[in-house]
């Protein structure tokens, strides 16, 4: 039988009470998934690594309504995920595509974590999508590396709360998204 802790993060400092504190909006998952939390919202960033760029592909493609679509990407363009790029065709109006910016394409480990999740845990008879690497034709494997490179498994993590040290707050620079009325939409609807 495995210990109780074997398979648990060990919080310290602040965290080390999780019975009598909450994260109080600090927890960077917590604020993360404000951003990138819906099913919409993470269909539509893999859709931009599948390379969609136009609004009728990213609505076709992640199977959304165009309503959806549109308060999603208002949304992940407000807080930096795409970036909208105006384009025109010849004869056309000014339109804009919707590209993946740097910090969009840092969610690529957490997409690639949560297709091989779901390829290995909710599989089913009709089959799947596996990524592989194109150099060589081997699978994606998503591994959690200390910074010296060394694999890490649960049991050998410790969480440390950084709250006086964190990072500026970079999302208190940003607007936030509108909807047509003007009013704020909430991240974490879906």
């Amino acid at each position: 039988m495995m210990s109780e802790t074997s398979d648990a993060v060990t919080p310290t400092g602040l965290l080390a009470d999780r019975e009598r504190e909450g994260s109080g909006g600090w927890c960077p998952l917590e604020r993360a998934l404000g951003v990138v939390g819906t099913r919409s919202a993470m269909l539509l960033v893999r859709e931009g690594f599948y390379g969609a760029r136009r609004f009728d592909q990213l609505a076709r493609r992640a199977g959304i309504t165009e309503t959806v679509t549109a308060k999603r990407l208002r949304a992940l363009v407000g807080i930096g995920v795409f970036e909208r790029v105006p384009y025109r065709e010849a004869g056309q109006r000014t339109r804009h595509e919707y590209v993946l910016t740097d910090m969009g394409r840092a969610l690529f480990p957490v997409l690639a974590s949560l297709m091989n999740w779901g390829d290995s845990y909710l599989a089913d008879a009709s089959g799947g999508i596996s990524w592989t690497h194109s150099g060589c034709g081997a699978g994606i494997e998503p591994r959690v590396r200390c910074a010296e490179g060394h694999d890490v498994a649960i049991g050998e993590t410790s969480a440390v709360a950084t709250i006086a040290t964190r990072r500026p707050d970079r999302a208190a620079d940003r607007k936030p998204a509108r909807d047509e009325a003007g009013r704020e939409e909430r991240q974490g609807e879906s």
